[in-house]
Parts: C-alpha cells; structure tokens; sequence
C-alpha cells in the first residue's frame, strides 16, 4: 500500500467517525484522528499528493459504508475505546 493511499484510507476513517452520531465522545476521538494524521504526514511526507483536494474528494465521493470501514482500520492502529468499534461494526452490519 502506497502512502498516499494511507493517506486516503485514513482521511476516509475520519469522515467514517464523524458519521457516529450516537457517540458522545465523538469530538475528542476525531481530534485524536486529526493529530495521528498530521503526525503520519510528518514522518512520511509525499510531494505528489493534495491533502486538501484528496480531503474534497473523499468527502463527497467516498460511500459511507468504506468510511465506516476504513475508521475501523485506522482506530484499530490507534487502539481507540472498543465501544466506538462495535457501535461501528454495529452501524456496518445494518448499512
């Protein structure tokens, strides 16, 4: 996997969180995704890609069910709280 499309699984997990409207601690999990993100960029910087079109793109292209899908990788790498992954598989299994 290239990376920027680590970049792109991981801008889509964001989208994917912030589609949990159910869960209460929403704003500080996505903030936590926000500086894993930065931080990813830091240390595997890439000339060749657009954050901010690639963040456009996502947005409005991707379908909800691969958001939901990526947030479940990128808040495994994070080892973020169980309940918010099984509220997600949950919402998963319905779409």
């Amino acid at each position: 996997m290239s990376v920027e499309d680590q970049y792109r699984y991981m801008i889509s997990g964001y989208f994917g969180v912030k589609e949990m409207d159910s869960y209460d601690l929403k704003v500080y999990i996505l903030k936590e995704i926000e500086n894993y993100i930065r931080e990813f960029i830091r240390q595997n910087p890439s000339s060749n890609f657009d954050f901010l079109f690639e963040v456009e793109k996502i947005k409005s292209t991707v379908p909800i069910k691969t958001k939901l899908q990526d947030a479940l990788l990128i808040l495994n790498k994070m080892n973020a709280p169980m309940d918010l992954i099984l509220q997600i598989k949950h919402k998963l299994k319905e779409k």
